[in-house]
């Protein structure tokens, strides 16, 4: 069909709806870890609910190691996802699963806004939890794929807004966060709040996806190639974060303005009449061509996943003036100060992709990120028993973060960028799988590590 026949996305109704539907698969996962401060008071030997938000119990002699677990639980299910995927969408529609996520997301979401007002023994609220985060990660692990799959139908830009709205979920999370503590209400108010905003999120996302069907544009586009063989939907954002090369579309949240212009006309026709590709390319092959790039994205996610949450959210402000700066200090300094300048790294590779793929100084660089790990574990953290504390001033705990947050955007989209173009054009979406696989390794390596680390403190 012409491109001239498609219809116009009136008023974007369509790029809001992916931009909050990419909001809302990566809201649980930064809720979660944003709040470590309230699970770590309600794991510290009380039962109370009415534990602050900002009281920091999180010890390296915690018996929960619950920042270990929240990160382990929350990558595997995208590992195994990953490997599943290709069974699972095969077997269940589309719709049942995308919707099926989120409500069973909302649900679950909603069983944690009611604990906040339920006093239950520790560990029966750490397994609680934990189960929670498990089958919230894995539903979030379908929800995500289903929703690639469906953003392959459409012109790239609406990919760079769905992974707009998932670059900006965690920014979301800590300023919810922070206006959660400066309210001024009672510390569970403060907490039920605060679980309550997703449940809001993703029930937006609900009324966004089933609002689809409705509009001219998305069922033009979500309908025209199902007569042609289904596709892998559970796709790397190799080709979802970067600009395509044919068309040069960023892929930064702070550009996320300029393509709300989503006019059709402006983009090329979506594979839909390109020749006949060559025959199935193998894997071996691709994974012969990408494997050192394909390495590098497992070691970036291994060294952030192995600090932070575990490590970072442990570290507290050496300040001994008065005030709420050691309430605001790791929200701030930890949480917001990561998002923020993770989507600036990542908004890098719009205008610069430097190493290139020939170069070997991406694996030098990547290897550098290991120096985060000593450098982190020697900030102020009170409660130690092996390391000593070097890093006193909160000065250089910024530092750091600011330069570890920086470098896992960029290294993350110049890695996914450079992938598809180290293979043929008919073999990008192979290295697409593998590159998933190796992001989801990456991210569950990491979270495994942190259990090491933070026995060695």
């Amino acid at each position: 069909m012409a491109r001239g026949n498609a219809p116009r996305d009136s008023y974007h109704l369509v790029g809001i709806s992916f931009f909050i539907l990419g909001l809302g698969t990566l809201l649980p996962w930064n809720f979660f870890i944003t709040a470590i401060p309230y699970f770590q008071g309600r794991l510290a030997g009380t039962n109370s609910s009415a534990e602050t938000l900002s009281a920091n119990h999180t010890s390296p002699t915690d018996t929960f190691n619950f920042n270990n677990w929240v990160t382990l639980l929350s990558q595997l299910p995208l590992l195994l996802f990953t490997l599943l995927n290709s069974f699972l969408y095969q077997c269940i529609p589309e719709s049942v699963r995308i919707l099926g996520s989120l409500l069973a997301i909302l649900l679950l979401f909603a069983l944690t806004a009611a604990l906040v007002k339920v006093d239950l023994s520790p560990g029966l609220f750490f397994s609680v939890t934990m189960a929670s985060v498990w089958f919230i990660n894995s539903f979030c692990a379908v929800l995500q794929g289903s929703l690639f799959g469906q953003l392959g139908t459409m012109p790239s830009t609406y990919s760079t807004l769905f992974l707009s709205g998932q670059g900006l979920a965690g920014i979301f999370a800590a300023l919810a966060m922070l206006m959660s503590l400066a309210s001024g209400v009672d510390p569970q108010t403060s907490a039920l709040g605060y679980f309550i905003t997703p449940c809001v999120g993703i029930l937006l996302s609900i009324i966004c996806y089933l609002s689809l069907p409705h509009l001219k544009f998305a069922r033009y586009y979500l309908t025209k190639k199902l007569s042609q063989a289904p596709v892998q939907e559970l796709e790397t954002k190799a080709e979802l974060l970067q600009a395509d090369e044919k068309n040069g579309v960023p892929i930064s949240p702070q550009q996320a303005g300029p393509t709300l212009d989503l006019d059709p006309e402006k983009e090329p026709e979506l594979e839909l009449e390109e020749p006949q590709k060559p025959g199935k390319p193998s894997v071996f092959v691709v994974f012969r061509k990408i494997w050192l790039t394909a390495l590098c994205l497992v070691l970036v996610f291994t060294v952030t996943l192995s600090v932070f949450p575990a490590i970072t959210a442990m570290v507290t402000t050496s300040s001994k003036s008065p005030g709420k700066w050691d309430q605001f200090f790791n929200p701030i300094c930890c949480f917001l100060l990561f998002n923020v300048m993770d989507c600036l790294g990542r908004s890098l590779t719009s205008y610069f992709l430097w190493p290139d793929e020939d170069s070997q100084l991406l694996p030098l660089l990547v290897c550098l990120r290991f120096l985060f790990v000593p450098l982190f574990m020697l900030c102020h953290v009170p409660q130690r028993s092996r390391l000593p504390i070097i890093f006193w001033q909160d000065a250089y705990f910024i530092t750091f973060m600011l330069l570890f947050a920086v470098s896992n955007g960029y290294l993350v989209s110049l890695t996914m960028c450079l992938a598809p173009r180290q293979v043929l054009p008919h073999e990008r979406e192979v290295a697409g799988a593998l590159m998933t696989f190796f992001l989801a390794l990456g991210l569950s390596c990491g979270a495994s590590l942190s259990f090491l680390f933070k026995a060695l403190l």
